[in-house]
């Protein structure tokens, strides 16, 4: 069953190499969608594909990469709608 994640994660996640971690990772599971970083120091994620394969996604969200320290997943879900083709980081504008 195709499915979408809305995914906010919380804790020292920016400046540690998290969205390149997840942007590697996703396209290893795969999942198609983005990542960012967002100006309060989450990270926000949203993820379209198999729901098997983003619920292992959101285990290793909750990993990270070695530098990192996950405290919280924000996770919504929602319909999937195909909105991307592959993984990608997005820049937030400071």
């Amino acid at each position: 069953m195709l499915s979408r994640v809305h995914v906010f994660v919380s804790g020292r996640v920016q400046g540690v190499a998290y969205r390149y971690f997840v942007e590697r990772r996703a396209a290893e599971i795969p999942v198609t969608g983005w990542v960012r970083n967002l100006r309060d120091g989450r990270v926000e994620i949203m993820a379209e594909g198999e729901k098997a394969y983003l619920e292992g996604f959101l285990g290793v969200l909750r990993q990270g990469p070695r530098m990192a320290n996950v405290d919280d997943l924000d996770i919504l879900w929602e319909d999937y709608r195909g909105d991307y083709e592959d993984f990608r980081i997005e820049f937030t504008a400071y």
